[in-house]
């Protein structure tokens, strides 16, 4: 029989599990499979070896896992293959497969720029936009997210779209907005490439009211969230690694 597991981040705030617990529970209705368990890789129950557990306690033979992240880094390639490796032990008889995080995708990124013309009333001549990724010590990281700034720098026609990053990464978040904020560009756009709210949304939001603002007027966008095409493009990735 098979089994799906969600392998969600995880977070130490209630707010951020909600939402990606309700945003998980969505797409497992859209899904034709009998089993299906959420877990998360850290600071929240259950985790992978719970989250398999009770998989294979329902009846599973197969289960693929499903990475719920935004890009290949360093959870994707090392932390869910390690915790499956270990469970491969437990389970020999189990088939394990490996979904694909979600990557670049054009119609994620037109979610970027419908995030920034829900933020904003008008945008003006000098505005300067900065698209924030996590980082990562994974190089494909910093090849995928300047990608993604000058795919939405070409949908959404801006003069300035620069990426920047909260951990690992050049430059970074905090360096870029004290220059940006420096420069003196009257507005300024903070565009999340982050998937669920959390510690790094507060991260932003915290540094945001830091600034001295003067005559700049700063926007932070909501992020992705439970938009209904990150929901699809999830769901793609399960039918995936299920077929």
């Amino acid at each position: 029989m098979q089994g799906v597991l969600y392998v969600s981040h995880g977070s130490r705030y209630a707010d951020a599990l909600e939402e990606a617990v309700t945003f998980l529970e969505v797409v497992k209705e859209q899904i034709n499979v009998p089993l299906q368990e959420v877990c998360f890789l850290e600071l929240a129950s259950p985790n992978m070896k719970q989250g398999i557990a009770n998989l294979v306690a329902q009846g599973a033979t197969s289960i693929a896992i499903i990475p719920v992240l935004l890009l290949q880094a360093g959870h994707y390639y090392q932390d869910i293959p390690q915790a499956v490796a270990q469970q491969r032990g437990l389970y020999p008889a189990i088939a394990f497969s490996y979904g694909q995080p979600l990557g670049v995708q054009d119609r994620i990124i037109h979610i970027l720029a419908e995030r920034m013309e829900q933020a904003i009333a008008e945008q003006r001549p000098d505005m300067k936009v900065l698209l924030v990724g996590r980082g990562s010590s994974n190089p494909q990281t910093v090849i995928d997210i300047e990608t993604i700034a000058r795919k939405l720098k070409r949908i959404t026609k801006l003069n300035h779209v620069e990426a920047c990053y909260l951990a690992a990464c050049e430059p970074s978040f905090d360096k870029k907005l004290h220059a940006v904020v420096t420069e003196k560009n009257s507005q300024i756009v903070i565009i999340p490439y982050i998937w669920f709210t959390g510690f790094l949304m507060r991260h932003i939001h915290q540094k945001v009211a830091d600034m001295e603002l003067n005559d700049n007027e700063i926007v932070v966008c909501q992020q992705l969230g439970q938009h209904p095409v990150m929901q699809e493009a999830l769901k793609d990735r399960v039918i995936e690694a299920i077929s």
